[in-house]
């Protein structure tokens, strides 16, 4: 199956009630330690397929089955040359706001408000301004659903194409579908890579994770590019699966990731300060790290 044939046979598949049902799964995957049931027995929290929605599991068999190598690559070739529009960042998350979808039954919150949420945790601790700057936008990729990418290619899990398949990524199953399944040099443990060879080296999955790293490598300090980049990659930062690919610097910088995830996932303040009286302070913050204007 070529890329084009993939493209055509998902580009309208939409599983997921809206994007962010797929981090309330992971939410059920891991939850907040703070608030786990201590009468619960821990391996109950990971008992998440009984439970989980069809919308949820459809979704990672789209997910599974059409993220190959060839896929990554090209969406990189097309999405990493920012030809797609120009604007300033307020603009992209009025633009981003558009992916409020009403059947959400858990949240009426907006995309803008999810990151306000998140860099206002994580300025509250007292963490350096570009953190707070990386919470802000660390979702801003989800454009991508704006430009036609199906959900599919633009959130889930991430995980390394191009070598084999942990079987810590949720749903491995769905895998045998993939076309990669059967290249035995994409199926052995390094595959393409070699060992220790660094994650700078390794190509993941396709999703909103990759394209705001690449959109902001420029402008941001490495730890919070790390934040950017592997948010998603579960499989590693959860359940260390890839270390066999990782170097020192990653496992270093992965301390940043691990500070990072808790504020994405269960930063959840009913009390959120208004955009007005934020305002002053994060139009300050923007102009000190971005230019006027980014390139989606």
């Amino acid at each position: 199956m070529n890329t084009n044939q993939i493209n055509s046979a998902a580009a309208h598949d939409g599983p997921l009630d809206n994007l962010d049902e797929w981090e309330h799964d992971v939410l059920n995957r891991y939850p907040d330690p703070a608030a786990i049931n201590k009468e619960k027995k821990e391996e109950e929290f990971r008992n998440y397929e009984e439970t989980v929605k069809d919308g949820v599991k459809e979704f990672y068999r789209l997910n599974h089955t059409y993220q190959t190598y060839d896929f990554v690559m090209q969406k990189k070739a097309d999405y990493l040359k920012f030809d797609k529009k120009e604007m300033p960042i307020w603009k992209a998350f009025d633009f981003l706001n558009e992916l409020v979808d009403d059947s959400d039954p858990d949240t009426d919150l907006d995309q803008m408000q999810h990151l306000l949420q998140t860099s206002e945790a994580i300025r509250n601790d007292g963490h350096p301004d570009w953190m707070v700057l990386v919470g802000l936008i660390h979702d801003m990729g989800k454009v991508l659903c704006l430009f036609g990418e199906p959900q599919w290619a633009v959130v889930g899990d991430t995980f390394p194409v191009g070598c084999a398949y942990s079987d810590k990524i949720v749903f491995p199953e769905f895998f045998s579908q993939n076309p990669d399944f059967n290249n035995e040099i994409y199926q052995s443990k390094l595959g393409i890579y070699t060992e220790n060879c660094g994650l700078d080296q390794v190509h993941m999955s396709w999703g909103h994770d990759e394209y705001v790293y690449h959109m902001m490598k420029d402008y941001i300090p490495e730890p919070g590019l790390y934040m950017l980049r592997y948010h998603s990659f579960y499989a590693q930062h959860r359940e260390h699966a890839y270390d066999h690919l990782m170097n020192e610097k990653d496992h270093e910088l992965f301390k940043w990731v691990n500070l990072f995830n808790p504020y994405d996932l269960y930063s959840k303040n009913p009390n959120q300060k208004s955009w007005e009286e934020l305002k002053p302070y994060y139009e300050a913050l923007v102009s000190k790290y971005l230019p006027a204007t980014l390139k989606f």
